[in-house]
């Protein structure tokens, strides 16, 4: 269960999906979870001013600048499996960071963070490789790193293909094995809490809905979205698909739960709006 109030209040913004949320709404949420009201408070004027998230009227937040591209890139999980072609030729996409400084801490992580999500792994010293097997291919993967934090003097290029001693080294990067075994566990585990959600009160489907929901998403906005023969792709496309599915049904708790928290003045005001 989550005990920093700081990634749990993100981590309610990035659910909102760009919505504004109320103050009082995220003090009951984060109360779910076994957070105090002031702890609560604390991690939201901290957030505000690291710039995650700002106020848009008295007592109502949304997520801020600083948080933005990165929220927006997180969204995209829904659509991970349209970015994939099935075509992968055996290329690759290299980016080169051995030239870059490391001193800078807010640098390093913003570039780590970058070659993360896009599912890069190090090959050689400051050489960076993930299959060239995205739409959009080299220039669309490179615009990406740039937005996400990597300094655009990273050189991000095409590398048709490697000696045979690094080819082998290129491909063992991932564990495909342990991969395909984390898809079928994970939608084995969101399958049974769909069976059985009919026997939960609210409040326990949404906390639960949250914690599953959380961990499965972010399996598959780090998923490094690997082609055939490197992992089992119909695995993965069926764990996304019951992610997705999972997905509506806790927005759908959510929704519902938000309706009881909010109080009666914010209710009327969403009615009227509506």
């Amino acid at each position: 269960m989550p005990t920093n109030p700081r990634h749990l209040i993100l981590k309610l913004f990035l659910g909102a999906e760009g919505a504004a949320v109320s103050s009082r709404v995220l003090v009951a949420s984060c109360a779910l979870f076994g957070l105090r009201e002031n702890s609560v408070r604390v991690a939201m004027v901290r957030l505000a001013t690291a710039g995650m998230i700002e106020m848009e009227a008295r007592g109502i937040y949304r997520l801020g600048p600083s948080a933005a591209a990165f929220a927006a890139d997180v969204r995209t999980w829904r659509t991970a499996e349209a970015r994939v072609r099935d075509d992968w030729t055996g290329s690759w996409v290299a980016a080169y960071c051995g030239a870059l400084g490391r001193s800078d801490r807010s640098a390093l992580r913003r570039r780590g963070r970058a070659l993360d999500l896009l599912g890069f792994r190090e090959l050689d010293r400051g050489l960076w490789l993930r299959p060239d097997n995205l739409v959009g291919g080299v220039a669309h993967v490179r615009d990406r790193l740039y937005k996400l934090g990597l300094e655009s003097e990273a050189a991000v290029f095409a590398v048709p293909s490697f000696d045979p001693g690094r080819e082998a080294r290129a491909r063992a990067l991932w564990n495909g094995k342990a991969l395909t075994k984390s898809y079928v566990q994970t939608r084995q585990r969101l399958e049974r809490w769909l069976f059985g959600l009919h026997a939960l009160d609210l409040q326990a489907a949404a906390r639960e809905s949250f914690l599953l929901g959380d961990a499965a998403i972010r399996q598959l906005v780090y998923d490094p979205l690997l082609p055939d023969p490197l992992v089992n792709v119909d695995e993965r496309r069926a764990f996304a698909g019951i992610v997705l599915e999972f997905d509506r049904t806790g927005h759908a708790i959510w929704r519902k739960l938000m309706t009881l928290l909010r109080p009666d003045a914010e209710r009327s005001s969403a009615a009227t709006r509506h």
